[in-house]
């Protein structure tokens, strides 16, 4: 089961750089994934908050909730400010659509199987998230509002990324992989 789960992951975020590839976004266009991708980890973040018995996870998937909310909250407010209407498109669907995946995925699981699977999935998609920032939503975003916002969010995400590794090297090694 663990080998389909990180093989829809990498196929997710495969299909994300591919969309990236193929098309520059647009403001309204980066506005939409930024959106998406918080809310995936958001959404994520309180499923776990609610059914894992580890206070280190909990721990780590509430300070996701309050970090990845803030960040929507500031881009909402500033697409608000500069009259800009998120644009769906090929990126922010298929961030919506492997987020539902990881969400259907982890509520099948409880215990460190619950656990395991959420700081790797937090792990791979922080690392791509931050690809992208650097790649592809910072150099194309237009307006400097926009792109003064990517980079201010940036260190937390790195910050984010630091964490599950941490997280993820502890299970690893006190031999608590399943």
């Amino acid at each position: 089961m663990k080998k389909i789960t990180y093989f829809a992951l990498a196929a997710s975020l495969l299909s994300w750089n591919i969309a990236y590839a193929h098309e520059k976004p647009t403001d309204a266009q980066i506005a939409a994934i930024v959106v998406a991708a918080n809310q995936v980890d958001v959404d994520a973040g309180k499923l776990v908050a609610a059914k894992s018995t580890d206070a280190a996870i909990k721990a780590f998937a509430d300070q996701m909730v309050t970090d990845h909310t803030a960040v929507n909250q500031s881009a909402v407010d500033l697409v608000t400010k500069l009259k800009v209407t998120p644009e769906a498109n090929a990126t922010s669907k298929s961030l919506e659509e492997g987020g539902a995946k990881n969400l259907a995925h982890l509520q099948t699981l409880k215990g460190k199987a619950l656990d395991h699977a959420y700081v790797d999935h937090e792990v791979a998609y922080h690392a791509q998230v931050i690809d992208a920032l650097d790649q592809t939503l910072i150099p194309n975003a237009k307006n400097e509002e926009l792109k003064a916002l990517l980079v201010k969010v940036r260190p937390a995400f790195v910050q984010h990324l630091e964490h599950a590794k941490h997280l993820q090297a502890t299970y690893q090694k006190t031999g608590a992989q399943e």
